[in-house]
């Protein structure tokens, strides 16, 4: 039976950015799969992290820089990028963007595997 998701679940993040998780372990209780849209405001970065799921990541507005060992990507509205499980890699919004993000298996705090600062 279908379910209808009227509401996500809203997640704060350090830096003002907004996980609206529509589908996951907060949303939904779904471990194999998670869908969020994010707004994360001018300057907002994230520490790097070697997380143990595949992310898919398509941009709606703005930019996200995603670094990775081998690049600097540049990933503007109507644009997409896969980081795969085990790739080290760290995201960051200079302007500010919204965007929705896919992680394989669920994304979850104890799978993410950021580095400390």
């Amino acid at each position: 039976m279908p379910t209808l998701i009227s509401t996500p679940a809203l997640i704060p993040v350090p830096g003002g950015k907004l996980i609206a998780e529509f589908v996951g372990r907060v949303a939904s209780g779904d471990t194999g799969v998670s869908i969020a849209q994010m707004s994360a405001p001018a300057g907002w970065h994230e520490p790097a992290q070697t997380p143990l799921f595949d992310e898919f990541t398509v941009v709606l507005e703005g930019a996200v820089l995603v670094e990775t060992a081998e690049d600097v990507f540049t990933v503007t509205a109507g644009q997409a990028i896969i980081t795969r499980a085990g790739e080290r890699s760290s995201y960051s919004c200079p302007g500010g963007a919204r965007y929705l993000a896919v992680c394989l298996p669920a994304f979850g705090p104890d799978l993410v595997q950021r580095e400390e600062h």
